[in-house]
């Protein structure tokens, strides 16, 4: 996976999404929404955050935005 933040303009706040992986993709999404991504962008972003586990999920959510 590539350790480049893809839009480290966008900064999302995780704490109290803890062990919640479905709370941290759908900030991430909405944070992605608010800042116009592409619809495609943020498909992407879905499918990659959803093909493994937690750990993936936070992995894929700091390559994807800046998490505060």
């Amino acid at each position: 996976m590539n350790t480049e933040v893809k839009f480290p303009e966008i900064e999302v706040q995780l704490t109290g999404t803890d062990g919640n992986a479905f709370g941290v993709i759908g900030k991430v999404n909405a944070a992605l929404k608010r800042a116009d991504v592409s619809k495609e962008d943020r498909d992407i972003f879905m499918a990659e955050a959803m093909s493994g586990d937690y750990n993936h999920v936070l992995l894929t959510c700091m390559n994807t935005v800046t998490v505060a």
